[in-house]
């Protein structure tokens, strides 16, 4: 186990050679699967990491099964090429986009902010809220004063579409299953994979959810050259100009793409799933507020 990792030695395996990173994730994945008598999965979101995830895991461990959470939400490239995977299972939500938009609110700016402006506008708790407003005695956990506005938006926000439409459906999989989860995330992606990182390591064994990212110190660079190396197939979303595949209705971080953003690509690439997410799902009025375009 390598807990409590510096960063210092995270900057340094991030700077390995791929033979080498390809073989000190080998050691990671063998160490789950004996842990957990062979009791793992792959979590396949059919996007690129998640690929070479698999392909590693199963050049090793050749049976070891899939799950992909079918949300609804997927680009068709990304659904099909998980359904055209061997061993990979689709799970499904209890219920669907809409119903979480309409129930608890859209996913606007990151799911952080999403969250507190969800918990400020629904506590009634005075103390919680100007914890909202100013932050923790370190000064996280706060709306940042750019989005304050969105505390009187005409609509509801809300974090909870992960937790509604992957999350319930991963983990009812993991207990039905009793089997332990292999993610291909990395610390490159954002401050918390990094954080998590650097207490756990690859392999957090401790969590609460038990959780294996044998990827951890990966970079996008070498996901590709993995790909190339060992010829990998992997979803075409990615030959149409995409380099995010996650929910095409996500409006987590689009506020900082630059032209054309996700949605803008969208109206050329898939007009009739935009039309849907603009006009039906009103996504329209959210993108308004926030003064992103979405039109090309």
């Amino acid at each position: 186990m390598d807990y409590k990792i510096t960063r210092d030695e995270l900057k340094r395996r991030q700077a390995m050679p791929l033979k080498d990173k390809i073989d000190m994730s080998a050691e990671k994945i063998e160490s789950w699967y004996d842990h957990w008598n062979g009791k793992v999965h792959v979590a396949f979101s059919g996007g690129k990491d998640s690929t070479v995830l698999l392909h590693l895991v199963r050049s090793i461990f050749p049976e070891i099964p899939g799950m992909f959470a079918d949300t609804g939400l997927e680009f068709p490239e990304i659904r099909n090429f998980a359904k055209d995977t061997p061993n990979v299972t689709l799970v499904k939500p209890r219920i669907g986009f809409r119903q979480v938009i309409e129930k608890y609110g859209y996913p606007v700016i990151s799911k952080d902010q999403s969250r507190y402006i969800h918990e400020y506008r629904r506590s009634k708790s005075e103390k919680h809220k100007n914890v909202l407003l100013n932050g923790n005695k370190w000064g996280y956990g706060k709306i940042n004063k750019k989005w304050l506005f969105l505390l009187d938006a005409p609509f509801l926000i809300s974090h909870k579409c992960c937790d509604m439409l992957k999350k319930y459906p991963a983990h009812k999989y993991e207990k039905e299953n009793g089997s332990k989860p292999m993610l291909g995330t990395m610390t490159e992606e954002s401050f918390m994979r990094r954080e998590t990182y650097l207490k756990y390591g690859c392999n957090a064994y401790d969590f609460v959810r038990p959780t294996s990212t044998p990827l951890s110190f990966w970079t996008e660079e070498d996901i590709w050259s993995y790909l190339r190396e060992f010829n990998v197939p992997y979803s075409p979303i990615y030959d149409i100009g995409y380099n995010r595949t996650g929910c095409m209705f996500c409006m987590f971080g689009v506020h900082r793409e630059k032209y054309p953003n996700r949605f803008q690509r969208m109206q050329i690439t898939h007009p009739k799933l935009w039309n849907y997410c603009i006009n039906n799902l009103d996504e329209r009025k959210i993108l308004d507020y926030i003064n992103v375009p979405y039109e090309n």
